[in-house]
């Protein structure tokens, strides 16, 4: 596992009127401080990543459908530099991921229908001076293949 990286199981709150699922709370042992909520859609097949935060850490939950999360440790003084850390969360698999800041990460919707993901970082969004580094998903030097693994 990737140093820093946190895992959450979630558990739904089931009753005759529908359910609940708490997601991230200010009394977890890894919450810092609120940055923003946003949800985001994936299609099915498509990959969102690879980008990296220098001073933001998100936490990442999928309420619908499946994404196969990847992280990549390219933390130049981390006991975990080079690795790679694949998780697969959604609706079959209820998981907050604490990804910390400097960590490599991207996700690709692995399920028929489109993913909705929640993110919770610690800083909101600024717009004038993003903290977001990008690499093209496919043509990078992580050594990962998003392509899916049949057998």
């Amino acid at each position: 596992m990737i140093e820093g990286v946190t895992i959450k199981e979630l558990r739904l709150i089931p009753d005759e009127r529908g359910w609940l699922m708490e997601m991230l709370r200010d009394d977890d042992p890894f919450y810092e401080r609120f940055g923003q909520c946003y949800v985001s859609a994936t299609y099915p097949g498509v990959v969102k990543g690879w980008h990296f935060h220098r001073e933001q850490t998100d936490h990442v939950v999928c309420v619908s459908g499946m994404i196969k999360l990847v992280m990549y440790d390219g933390r130049a003084e981390s006991p975990t530099r080079g690795e790679v850390q694949e998780l697969f969360l959604g609706e079959l698999r209820r998981l907050l991921v604490r990804v910390p800041r400097g960590v490599h990460h991207g996700w690709k919707c692995v399920s028929e229908e489109t993913a909705v993901v929640v993110n919770i970082p610690d800083r909101h969004y600024d717009r004038a001076n993003p903290d977001e580094e990008r690499l093209d998903p496919h043509d990078n030097d992580i050594p990962y293949d998003w392509a899916r693994k049949d057998g």
